[in-house]
C-alpha cells in the first residue's frame, strides 16, 4: 500500500512540472512574438542583397510618416521624388539617412548599425517581458537575468546609435 508521503511527492512533481512548461510555453512564445514584431523591418536591413540604397533627405513629417526625395547609391537603384519613412524617434524632418527601399514599394527603412538595432527593437522589449515571467513563472535566475540583460544591452545599443 502507497504511503501518503510518495502520492504527495508525486503530486508536488506534477505540479512543478505543469508550471515550467506553462511557464516555458508563455516565454517561448513572448520571444517568439517579439520576433514576429521586430522580422518585418528586419528582413529588409539585414538582407540586402539586390536591394536598392540609398539617402532620403526628409522634407516633411505627417501623422505617422515622413516623406523626402530619395538618392540612390546603389546599382539598380533609381532616383524618386517622393519615398516614405516611419515617423518615429529614429527620424527627424530635415535629416538625411541611409535607407534601404521595401520591394515594390515607395517605403524605406534606416539601414546600417542604427537601422539593425532598431528594427530589433520590439524583440529587445520582448526579451525584458520574458526575464520577468522567467523569474517569477520559471524561478530561474540565471535565465532570467541573462534574458534582461540581452534585451538591455539591445535597446541601449539602439538608442545610442539612434
Amino acid at each position: 500500500m502507497p504511503s501518503a508521503v510518495v502520492s504527495s511527492q508525486g503530486a508536488v512533481s506534477a505540479l512543478r512540472f505543469g508550471r515550467v512548461a506553462a511557464m516555458g510555453t508563455v516565454v517561448l512564445l513572448i520571444l517568439v512574438a517579439g520576433v514576429w514584431g521586430s522580422w518585418g523591418s528586419a528582413q529588409h536591413v539585414m538582407l540586402t542583397k539586390g536591394r536598392e540604397h540609398g539617402t532620403i533627405e526628409v522634407a516633411r513629417c505627417a501623422g505617422d510618416s515622413c516623406t523626402g526625395p530619395y538618392t540612390p547609391v546603389s546599382v539598380g537603384s533609381r532616383e524618386r521624388d517622393s519615398v516614405r519613412i516611419e515617423n518615429n524617434v529614429a527620424v527627424r524632418k530635415g535629416g538625411t539617412y541611409a535607407v534601404v527601399v521595401k520591394p515594390g514599394t515607395d517605403e524605406v527603412v534606416r539601414s546600417g548599425p542604427a537601422g539593425v538595432l532598431y528594427a530589433w527593437v520590439p524583440l529587445g522589449g520582448a526579451l525584458l517581458l520574458a526575464s520577468v515571467v522567467a523569474a517569477g513563472g520559471l524561478r530561474s535566475a540565471r535565465l532570467s537575468w541573462l534574458l534582461a540583460g540581452t534585451g538591455l544591452a539591445l535597446l541601449t545599443g539602439a538608442f545610442v546609435t539612434v
